[in-house]
């Protein structure tokens, strides 16, 4: 007999076993960035690379994630997430799903990777291994570089246990007294302002006759650790274990009792420089119960946040072997490419404006159409960096408007409006002084930004202000014309050439008067509803998302074809979610790129069975967003700022455009066609919650989206040329 399809009143889409869990979806994410760093076919200074960026994650996710469930346990809060889980159950599955990934991390890195290093000529030691001449070297180098730095703090009844600092590595040591054989405990920080891993000079590194030697060098704490009798004089050294603790560093802060936002924030900055509650311990495996216990007890741990690591602890520091210059271990290199309409155009070179033959310049080139850039495949420098920079001189250019959520510590983009501000030009900057671990350099800017007269406001109370929008305000003859920039990344030169992300310029009316609007909002007081263009959250995003999914809906309803195509960092939101599984039961085609955190499952019966999820894990992070509705042939697509999450549709201010203009629109397609079809770094998301990685094949040979679309951009501007 066929199966007949449940009715909408039979089936409750809200119920918990259609959603995955938001905690366990982002460790998937991470195990598909360990995956990058075990497979062979990723480079081997990038599979370093991606083991470290595999341990900073985590180190985040406990900092800012585990730490808030700790603190709803505490509370003894019983709210359930969608998935129908309570805080110390979600507590319960992290460990159960993360300790074997960790335990692959670390047995990978020994096992595979660290032989690996010594065959390429890269030989990580042992202190122990070291000859005569080495150690020699070593002992002098820490009397001289290491001993100078270090205290030794003693814990016994006159000295209260230290305050261990967050992320740091220890040394627990236990030291006997000769006279009287009483032990003391005693803890050692390995230094954060030295090197993590000390190379020995050439002539003493490792002599290989088959090979070159790029690197020979010993861990920083091994050194410490076998010159610990110039801290303890006198004593006898009886043992030494390494340990590393994460503590809980999100930011509390009351926007509402604070009178001056910036100076709330830098009293809070130094709270987490302390750290807060103490939330995971690493530790050697083979550290000694009563060693283990008294850490747990003066850390207020108990054992279920003990990580116990066999090898290296605080595998983030690998990072560093990405600065040797061995190309061949790495990624080809990549020179991001100038669009093809604005190579030969004016570059702004200070004040001075270098000419282009043809006598155009950035604002002509927007004024023949609207323009979109892709990075990092083409140039971060030649477009976004250059229009700010041109306005900045530009004496027909009377005022810029900006927000700034995260920018790189050197940032060319702020000196640029501070040229424009000296300029004698109305600059308006909205620095979002609450961007996660990016605060303290949002604070500097802004103050720099302030003293040459910058108007700089920190955003709208009890929201984040995500959108990244720059409005430059131009006179030409008699009527003044605005030209933006509405994209999906930060107003990073650096992250712009290891993100992907897209930005559309543009001086249409609509979106000129929609980002003037917007600016008022941002800047001082008003209550808009609507907007003429643009989606901004939290006042019409999510109404208007919903709507267009319900849109697809009914034109299936009505006998014609459904289809979404939708790319984004992560999907959260319950209620998208389960329009989407109306959408799915009415017969709309969904296909959804999601590189991290996805809540919805895909291929279930009678709910998501026309909707597929992959996520694609690369040499560069997907952090684009791109929002296709077919709406009956009369096409529509987006990009902007925003996931689909409750805190981008309710707690932030975001902004998504429309695109207009039909090329433009019919290459963003083409985009989301080239990642639905990649079969090199795309994972199919299952039913279960498991991703399996998409393989080639005799008759479908590999195709890497990110290797076509960089090929793709030179084939562009070498076609310019």
């Amino acid at each position: 007999m066929p199966r007949t399809k449940k009715t909408a009143t039979e089936i409750n889409l809200k119920d918990p076993q259609y959603y995955f869990n938001r905690e366990l979806s982002w460790l998937e994410f991470n195990r598909r960035v360990l995956h990058e760093a075990c497979d062979p076919r990723t480079p081997l200074l990038e599979r370093l690379k991606f083991l470290a960026i595999f341990s900073s994650n985590l180190d985040e996710f406990f900092m800012v994630r585990v730490a808030a469930l700790k603190e709803q346990v505490a509370a003894k809060v019983t709210q359930l997430t969608p998935d129908g889980r309570t805080p110390q159950e979600q507590l319960d599955a992290i460990s159960q799903r993360l300790r074997p990934l960790v335990t692959q991390q670390h047995q990978h890195f020994e096992q595979v990777i660290r032989p690996a290093l010594a065959q390429a000529g890269i030989y990580i030691l042992d202190y122990i291994d070291l000859n005569q001449e080495q150690r020699t070297y070593l002992q002098d180098y820490f009397e001289e570089q290491i001993f100078p730095v270090l205290t030794p703090l003693a814990i016994d009844p006159s000295h209260p246990f230290p305050f261990i600092s967050n992320l740091s590595l220890n040394l627990a040591v236990v030291v006997k007294n000769p006279d009287t054989d009483a032990e003391f405990f005693a803890r050692v920080k390995v230094p954060k302002a030295l090197p993590r891993f000390l190379a020995l000079p050439p002539e003493l590194g490792v002599q290989a006759n088959e090979q070159p030697v790029h690197w020979t060098g010993v861990l920083l704490e091994q050194v410490l650790a076998h010159n610990l009798e110039s801290l303890f004089p006198g004593m006898n050294i009886q043992e030494y274990y390494l340990f590393r603790i994460t503590r809980d560093s999100d930011l509390e802060l009351e926007e509402d009792e604070a009178d001056d936002l910036l100076q709330a924030i830098e009293q809070e900055l130094r709270k987490r420089r302390v750290g807060g509650s103490t939330v995971r311990l690493e530790i050697e495996s083979h550290i000694p119960e009563s060693v283990r216990l008294k850490l747990l007890q003066e850390l207020d741990l108990e054992e279920t946040d003990v990580y116990e690591i066999q090898g290296l602890l605080g595998l983030g520091d690998l990072m560093s072997f990405l600065a040797l210059p061995l190309p061949e271990l790495k990624d080809p290199p990549w020179k991001a490419v100038v669009p093809p309409r604005v190579q030969g155009i004016s570059v702004p070179i200070g004040p001075e404006i270098q000419e282009s033959e043809e006598g155009k310049d950035f604002f002509s080139v927007i004024k023949e159409g609207d323009l979109l850039v892709h990075h990092p495949y083409e140039s971060f420098s030649a477009t976004v960096l250059r229009f700010i920079m041109q306005a900045a001189y530009d004496p027909d250019v009377l005022a810029i408007k900006m927000t700034l959520y995260r920018t790189s510590g050197d940032s060319p983009i702020v000196n640029a409006l501070i040229a424009a501000a000296e300029n004698g030009k109305q600059v308006a900057v909205l620095v979002e002084l609450k961007a996660r671990f990016d605060e303290e350099n949002n604070i500097y800017w802004a103050r720099r930004l302030e003293r040459v007269g910058v108007h700089v406001v920190y955003g709208v109370t009890g929201l984040k202000t995500h959108s990244k929008i720059v409005m430059v305000v131009r006179r030409e003859g008699d009527r003044i014309h605005r030209y933006v920039h509405i994209g999906t990344g930060n107003y990073n030169p650096k992250t712009a050439r290891l993100y992907t992300d897209l930005g559309l310029f543009s001086c249409r009316e609509e979106l000129g008067a929609d980002l003037t609007d917007l600016f008022n909002y941002l800047t001082g007081y008003s209550r808009q509803k609507s907007y003429r263009q643009l989606l901004v959250a939290p006042v019409n995003m999510r109404d208007r998302f919903l709507a267009l999914i319900r849109r697809e809906i009914e034109h299936c309803h009505n006998g014609a074809t459904g289809r979404i195509v939708a790319k984004m960092n992560s999907l959260v939101d319950p209620q998208i979610i389960a329009t989407l599984y109306e959408a799915s039961r009415a017969g709309v085609q969904i296909d959804l790129i999601v590189r991290g955190i996805c809540c919805l499952c895909p291929g279930l019966q009678d709910i998501s069975e026309n909707i597929r999820v992959i996520s694609i894990v690369g040499r560069f992070l997907e952090h684009s967003r791109i929002f296709y509705f077919y709406n009956n042939g009369q096409e529509e697509t987006f990009i902007g700022s925003a996931d689909w999450m409750p805190r981008n549709l309710d707690r932030r201010v975001e902004a998504i455009t429309p695109v207009a203009d039909p090329k433009i629109a019919k290459d963003l397609q083409e985009i989301l066609g080239i990642m639905l079809a990649d079969n090199r770094q795309a994972w199919d998301l299952q039913p279960d919650g498991s991703y399996i990685q998409r393989q080639p094949t005799e008759d479908s040979p590999e195709a890497s989206s990110q290797k076509i679309l960089m090929q793709m951009a030179l084939d562009a501007g070498l076609a310019k040329e």
